[in-house]
């Protein structure tokens, strides 16, 4: 998977977006991220999420609008409109593809494509994540299926250990340090089960609390943790079974910039594994780290000027955290909504001084700050 196009598909009137080993996607809210993202992971992993929907009695049937209805989530299906258009990798793909086709068994039904979704949240909401069959036919599959992984991981796969953050086998030394340091300050995250089902609790300052009341951002962010720990075996395996790709959704709700830069950090292991990872954020934190590092890798510097940026010490411990990253491959792309459709744009140079507002601004996200610094001036304002 290395290129879609898209024309006529929900509000995205064009997209052309090569991938590259981090892609990040701008644009303000309503303007087709998600629906992109939703329809690459259907395009690489139909036949995988049709096996899980039959598990759970859902009929796939041969009718399309059902089908995308039961993925899209209830009243979504027209979204895959009569005259769009869509190729991957140079492969023209119609809505007929996701029907049964008569006489021939069912192609590789493994999951390759990892989605974690902006309304994580959902699947934790009181402190245990929740079965796939919890949530209603109007809840999108994606995040469902995200549910129901946590579920699994933290039933078979967290071992007999009730502590579920820090964990010593679970994420490299330095990033559990940057999530304490941002996140959790010294919080011990525990499975609990004193109300009769295993819940999660935070145990800190000689309290137990429960999920509830904890802050808007370390709610925000288990979630997400837990999809790291899906994403990281606790082994020398570096990815997950057959997993090539993970599109993390605004991993940034809720977080304070300095937790955003751990998340970075988080993000930059997954790319070491050989992960391609897709991002959509509304953060500039995200891209001003992507700006630095187009800059970093045009100069051809090492690996330190990326302990600098992070403010991470170089030591043992930390030493092959940067390893090979300026070598990687890193696309920005803008959904630009204009007049009800979207046209999205490469803005991969980031460059300030592009003529091109949607590159100079990058996607709007650099806009205001630009702005601010124009009225400053323009009224010659002095502390």
């Amino acid at each position: 998977m290395e290129h879609l196009k898209v024309k006529s598909f929900g509000p995205i009137e064009e997209a052309d977006v090569h991938f590259g080993d981090l892609t990040l996607l701008v644009g303000p809210q309503a303007s087709g991220k998600s629906i992109f993202i939703q329809l690459l992971k259907l395009l690489v992993d139909k036949f995988n999420i049709r096996k899980n929907l039959e598990q759970y009695n859902y009929i796939w049937g041969k009718d399309t609008e059902k089908i995308l209805d039961l993925y899209f989530g209830e009243g979504m299906s027209k979204i895959w409109k009569d005259n769009a258009k869509i190729q991957l990798d140079g492969k023209i793909i119609d809505k007929s593809f996701i029907l049964p086709k008569s006489g021939r068994s069912g192609g590789n039904s493994e999951e390759t494509l990892f989605y974690i979704p902006a309304q994580r949240i959902l699947s934790v909401s009181d402190g245990r994540p929740k079965s796939f069959m919890e949530f209603d036919s109007s809840t999108p599959y994606v995040l469902r299926q995200f549910s129901e992984t946590l579920r699994l991981m933290l039933q078979n796969g967290m071992g007999k250990s009730e502590s579920i953050f820090p964990i010593r086998n679970r994420l490299k030394e330095p990033l559990r340090t940057s999530f304490n340091d941002s996140i959790f300050h010294d919080g011990k995250v525990v499975m609990d089960d004193r109300t009769g089902q295993r819940k999660l609790r935070m145990e800190v300052e000689g309290m137990s609390v429960p999920f509830i009341t904890w802050s808007a951002g370390q709610k925000e962010f288990m979630p997400l943790l837990l999809g790291f720990y899906w994403l990281s075996p606790p082994s020398r395996v570096q990815r997950k079974d057959d997993f090539k790709y993970v599109v993390i959704e605004e991993p940034e709700m809720g977080l304070h910039p300095q937790a955003i830069k751990s998340v970075i950090l988080q993000i930059i292991d997954l790319i070491s594994r050989d992960y391609k990872v897709i991002v959509s954020t509304h953060s500039p934190v995200l891209l001003e780290f992507v700006w630095a590092f187009n800059l970093l890798q045009k100069s051809n510097v090492k690996d330190d000027a990326l302990f600098d940026l992070f403010e991470i010490p170089k030591n043992s411990g930390t030493k092959g955290l940067f390893e090979g990253l300026l070598s990687k491959k890193i696309n920005t792309f803008y959904f630009d909504r204009k007049n009800e459709k979207v046209i999205v744009k490469d803005i991969s140079l980031l460059d300030a001084g592009s003529d091109d507002e949607a590159i100079s601004g990058w996607g709007g996200l650099s806009s205001f700050a630009g702005k601010a610094v124009d009225v400053v001036s323009k009224y010659h304002i002095d502390e």
